[in-house]
């Protein structure tokens, strides 16, 4: 049984813009006041503490039979997918399928420099066990007993960032805008368009709900993950933010195709994902090159002389500049930076680090499922406005974290990759925090 460790006060029942928690009465004015019948979540499905009464009283303040909403202006909600919307990482699941059943193609002059351009010496000289393996454009036999060595290598730089000698597989990157090893796993994918990735996703999917709970399997010679599982109840909350008047998106460092593939089990539609974007060649096949955002242009890089872009995808303040630009159509060179806050989402969902600046943007209300992730944490347990829900994991939740997160000393990072104090919304130090919510 999961119990409350916060105080009322952290957690108290309703927010504090709501008022009360008795559901709102609309505005005579709002057309929908005669016809609308709140939608709730499902008393069956458990949440921590309070945490399912203050969700409903935020759809009752936000949703379409409140005051003042407008349907040609609806509210905005987003989600994390990874460990926030399913259980596991689908991006994990669609690379491991890829390797299994021979699917990523040797890259041209077999430079992996074409695949990332910030890639090290140690991570290029670690693919050297792919090279005899299969001509440029050719498949790599990742899944077969000759191909073992360049898996484990493909898995060491993903999985790990590591090269040969264990040092770094990637270097200067900027680690707000970027995850290379995130970014990768998307690039490992040029030469298929992407619905053919979305179709490759689809087996990878199917096998691994079909799997058992903490089921592994063996990808070159290491156990990795072979399950994944969607969230009952964040399947109920993005079914009842929908209907009741909430426009619900998708905002993950995941394949799109990868991710579009997996919405209808939610009942999202496609064009409600917003994940990493590839640009395309001129038959529509993905390239090694991301799509760019803000003041990053659309990416180029021939293993060479010529790199540009490459520097930013749906990563901690690249998740807000992605959302900018394609939920708020903000193509301008300042999409990275914060909108007002009544040009922002009124509610965000997050599991990691790598969703900090979007879900602080939230206006409204914040839920984060603790990973032990330190810089969420520790703007979670800090809750600054109120706003914050923290929640257990819905499936092997995390045990209590011993150790207070490091706030006001190293828990957050900088743009250089700098270990360095957090701060609050309002930019106030953030003290140390302890580790509140977990299972009994």
């Amino acid at each position: 049984m999961i119990r409350s460790r916060l105080s009322g006060c952290l957690f108290a029942l309703c927010l504090p813009l709501i008022g009360s928690c008795d559901p709102p009465i609309p505005a005579e004015g709002n057309p929908d006041m005669a016809t609308y019948q709140p939608r709730h979540l499902d008393p069956a499905l458990a949440w921590w503490g309070d945490n399912r009464k203050r969700l409903d009283a935020f759809l009752d303040a936000h949703g379409k039979g409140s005051a003042g909403y407008d349907a040609s202006k609806k509210p905005i909600a987003l989600f994390d997918w990874d460990n926030t919307v399913i259980k596991n990482d689908v991006g994990d699941i669609t690379l491991f399928w890829m390797l299994k059943m021979n699917k990523v193609f040797q890259p041209p002059d077999k430079n992996w420099r074409r695949t990332s351009f910030i890639m090290t010496p140690n991570g290029l000289a670690a693919l050297k066990a792919c090279d005899s393996l299969a001509n440029p454009g050719e498949v790599l036999p990742t899944g077969k007993p000759e191909g073992v060595a360049c898996a484990d290598a493909i898995l060491s730089v993903y999985l790990d960032n590591k090269g040969t000698a264990g040092l770094p597989a990637f270097s200067g990157y900027d680690y707000r805008r970027m995850e290379p090893t995130y970014a990768w796993a998307v690039q490992l994918q040029a030469g298929y368009s992407p619905a053919e990735i979305s179709l490759l996703a689809k087996d990878a999917i199917t096998e691994a709900l079909a799997a058992k709970l903490d089921a592994t399997q063996t990808i070159g010679s290491r156990q990795v993950n072979a399950y994944l599982r969607v969230y009952d109840q964040m399947k109920d909350l993005i079914g009842a933010m929908r209907d009741n008047g909430i426009d619900v998106w998708v905002i993950t460092a995941t394949s799109e195709p990868v991710v579009r593939a997996f919405s209808a089990s939610v009942g999202l539609p496609t064009d409600h994902i917003v994940g990493v974007r590839m640009v395309l060649d001129p038959s529509g096949k993905q390239t090694y090159n991301l799509q760019g955002c803000g003041d990053v242009p659309d990416g180029q890089n021939n293993g060479a002389a010529i790199f540009e872009g490459n520097s930013i995808m749906p990563y901690i303040d690249g998740k807000r500049c992605w959302v900018n630009k394609a939920i708020y159509g903000d193509s301008s060179p300042t999409a990275v930076n914060q909108r007002p806050e009544d040009k922002r989402q009124i509610f965000a969902a997050g599991d990691s680090n790598t969703d900090v600046a979007f879900v602080r943007d939230a206006t409204q209300l914040k839920l984060v499922l603790n990973r032990n992730k330190a810089e969420l944490m520790c703007n979670a347990y800090a809750n600054y406005g109120n706003r914050y829900l923290v929640n257990p994991m819905f499936i092997d939740p995390k045990p209590q974290q011993a150790a207070m997160y490091p706030c006001s000393t190293t828990a957050c990072t900088s743009a250089a990759g700098n270990a360095g104090p957090c701060l609050d919304e309002a930019q106030g130090p953030i003290p140390d925090q302890k580790d509140a919510v977990y299972p009994m």
